[in-house]
């Protein structure tokens, strides 16, 4: 699975999931694009970057709230000479809630966070991946795409969005040997989720830690992933190895998903 001589742009990668991605792809020979909105933090992320193998790892500044921002950064980025072979989307979800009590601003600023910026990437990256042969498209979503997660309305909506987006790109793009597919991670030990756990808590009057535990027992597992394992399996997808999975969606959840 090594991916020396490759260039991948991994968003949200000043931590969590998306970190662990960028540390994996590095020490198996990549050259990483990090993009994320806080550049003291990107610029930390990137000290951690293994170099061993000679990459010129980069960083890119970018605030998914405003697409127009970094449609201008992307172009600029493209004319300084820079071809992706791997795109890895990843973005933090909404904020959690019942979807009857979400304002639709909610909605549209969730849909542009995560659709319209993977879509304005997707459409500056793919000519250079298709003018070299090939490339891999990774978009880091969640299980809700399969069974939908109580208490989080807006999120539930925009993953779905997001997987058949990816679905139909997979159906246009797989003639040019460029694969996209979906990693759907289940209860992963990020920030977000303790988020998530805190907010539950204050609602139910139990601990954080109590919330997190009962987290864990819905996984035949029953324990939380941790963001290395979620990345393992986006490094795979970017890998020559797998070169003929295409259009798929792969939960990394230790089987809580109920259906196949």
């Amino acid at each position: 699975m090594e991916l020396e001589g490759k260039l991948a742009m991994i968003c949200g990668s000043t931590q969590g999931i998306g970190f662990e991605t960028a540390k994996l792809m590095a020490e198996r020979g990549a050259s990483v694009v990090l993009v994320a909105r806080n550049e003291t933090r990107l610029r930390s992320a990137l000290s951690e970057l293994n170099c061993e193998s000679g990459q010129n790892h980069q960083i890119l500044v970018s605030d998914f709230s405003n697409p127009a921002e970094l449609k201008a950064e992307l172009n600029r980025f493209i004319k300084a000479g820079n071809s992706p072979d791997i795109l890895v989307n990843n973005t933090g979800g909404p904020k959690g809630g019942l979807i009857i009590d979400a304002e639709t601003t909610e909605f549209l600023d969730a849909f542009n966070q995560h659709l319209i910026c993977n879509h304005i990437l997707v459409q500056a990256l793919y000519p250079g991946m298709k003018a070299k042969g090939g490339g891999r498209i990774i978009n880091v979503i969640s299980t809700s795409v399969k069974q939908p997660l109580n208490g989080l309305g807006v999120s539930n909506t925009i993953r779905g969005a997001v997987a058949n987006w990816s679905k139909t790109l997979a159906n246009e793009l797989g003639q040019f040997n460029i694969t996209v597919n979906n990693v759907l991670p289940g209860a992963t030990n990020t920030g977000r989720l303790n988020s998530i756990a805190e907010v539950k808590a204050g609602k139910t009057n139990q601990s954080t830690m109590e919330v997190l535990g009962e987290m864990a027992k819905q996984s035949p597992m029953l324990r939380i992933a941790e963001p290395i394992e979620i990345a393992e399996a986006i490094c795979f997808l970017a890998s020559d190895r797998a070169s003929y999975i295409n259009g798929i969606n792969v939960p990394v959840d230790g089987g809580r998903t109920k259906s196949l």
